[in-house]
């Protein structure tokens, strides 16, 4: 199963069809198939990791852009030329509907972002011979800690989605269309799945949704990420992550409960996606204006040691060359950690992609290279000032030729970010994957760092030298 393979699920005794599964996009809807592998594994389908095993697949596809649409129909028509049924769920059945019925005879059913938790009534009308459509034209479900899932992440780490869809509306942007608009989880809600993670021996919660900053808005009349953070303090995982904190939601009370909370790891996600008040504007992001370089000299008063994320869009819209020099001012001025950079991609159904002014694509891909230019080394500088230090690592994989292990630190988060690559273990430390352990590190490159794993002596000799916050972080 791509971006994330599961482990065979063997069949019950009632010895049901071996279901496949093929997984593609983000980790939302990552999310959403974990409860689709556990509610089929419950109602006693057997599911396999290869797809070659199964005469039926579901796949769980993403829309986001024209180019993972295009990944997603390669994927089904593949399989459909090796002879599989299919069932088609997430943003490519919500984009497409009924046509993906018509284009793909294999296709036995399509399955829409709100309609996934009726996964096993959808198998059980494909096995009576009915071709069906489930997708909910307005999405309105979220799963919660009682709907069924089996991880594909591995046992250390695990995500948590905390809300579903969006109440904005960007310009450039077709997720309310996927997803609906935002739907939060109560807190009891949220803290109840944190601890059945944290009993499943998760070390690293990776807090999902849309716009995190925004949680609670719908059902509590607020932004509540600060009161959910603060309730998971209580919880026994030792990292929790935000991913997506959009600037209107960092309010002094959030950035407290980030400093005050001493599981939240103090890595900020912000997907700015440019910085001049025109390009926000025709964005139809207004309440970004003037908000970027005051907000992060805010979090850097508030969060000294805060890693900050960014995404950013180039080649929108009527970008001329003006615009595109304020946002390279502001990369090279702002030294992030982490900058993800994107090429605009004119998505049919949204209001960016019929405005005037479209900048021609190679002028946006030169312009990408420009930013990556500045920033990578402002990304080496960043690492190398963790060379010395004696940070936790939460190691995943182990080389049992060379001893070497990999993992990471708080800077980094996964998939996106760096690693940590360690050498052998030493001392009297006995580590293994799954485990956070201490290292010092002894090396960095533009995107990795390279450690060695201490022991108790060890550390302890270290914090003697150092003063106590670097033995922290």
């Amino acid at each position: 199963m791509r971006n994330g393979v599961t482990k065979h699920l063997t069949q019950s005794k009632e010895a049901k069809p071996l279901v496949a599964f093929a997984h593609l996009g983000c980790e939302k809807n990552r999310v959403d198939t974990e409860h689709m592998l556990g509610l089929l594994s419950e109602a006693g389908y057997g599911i396999s990791e290869n797809e070659e095993d199964a005469a039926l697949v579901v796949v769980n596809t993403c829309s986001f852009i024209q180019e993972a649409r295009e990944e997603s129909v390669r994927i089904l028509v593949g399989l459909a030329d090796q002879g599989k049924e299919l069932i088609i769920a997430g943003c490519l059945a919500q984009y497409f509907q009924e046509e993906l019925l018509q284009s793909l005879p294999e296709a036995k059913a399509i399955v829409g972002t709100g309609d996934y938790q009726n996964i096993v009534e959808v198998l059980k009308r494909v096995e009576g011979g009915e071709r069906v459509n489930q997708v909910s034209q307005t999405p309105t479900f979220v799963g919660d800690e009682n709907l069924p899932r089996y991880r594909t992440t591995g046992k250390a780490v695990a995500y948590l989605k905390v809300a579903e869809g969006c109440d904005y509306r960007c310009s450039f942007c077709i997720i309310p269309k996927l997803r609906g608009d935002q739907r939060s989880r109560t807190i009891d809600s949220i803290v109840a799945e944190a601890h059945q993670l944290a009993q499943q021996g998760v070390k690293e919660l990776i807090l999902i949704s849309q716009i995190s900053t925004n949680y609670g808005l719908d059902i509590y009349g607020e932004p509540s990420l600060s009161k959910l953070l603060r309730a998971l303090g209580e919880v026994n995982i030792p990292w929790i992550r935000v991913h997506y904190a959009y600037p209107t939601g960092l309010t002094s009370e959030v950035l407290a409960a980030f400093r005050d909370v001493p599981n939240v790891l103090p890595y900020l996600d912000l997907p700015l996606q440019h910085s001049h008040p025109d390009l926000l504007k025709a964005m139809n992001r207004p309440w970004q204006l003037n908000v970027n370089s005051l907000l992060l000299d805010q979090i850097r008063e508030q969060l000294p040691d805060a890693v900050l994320r960014t995404t950013l869009i180039v080649g929108f819209p009527g970008e001329t060359e003006a615009h595109f020099e304020h946002l390279a001012s502001f990369v090279e001025n702002q030294c992030f950690d982490h900058v993800g950079i994107f090429t605009f991609s004119p998505e049919e159904g949204t209001k960016a992609a019929s405005l005037p002014d479209q900048v021609a694509p190679q002028v946006a891909l030169a312009r990408k290279d420009k930013l990556m230019t500045i920033q990578e080394p402002i990304a080496a500088a960043k690492n190398r000032s963790w060379v010395g230090r004696t940070v936790d690592v939460l190691v995943e994989k182990c080389n049992p030729q060379t001893g070497e292990m990999i993992g990471r630190c708080g800077r980094f988060a996964p998939e996106v970010d760096g690693e940590v690559i360690l050498g052998p273990g030493s001392d009297d430390l006995n580590v293994q994957p799954g485990m956070i352990a201490p290292a010092l590190i002894t090396g960095a490159h533009l995107y990795d760092l390279t450690g060695e794993l201490v022991g108790a002596k060890a550390l302890v000799a270290s914090c003697r030298r150092k003063n106590s916050s670097n033995c922290k972080n």
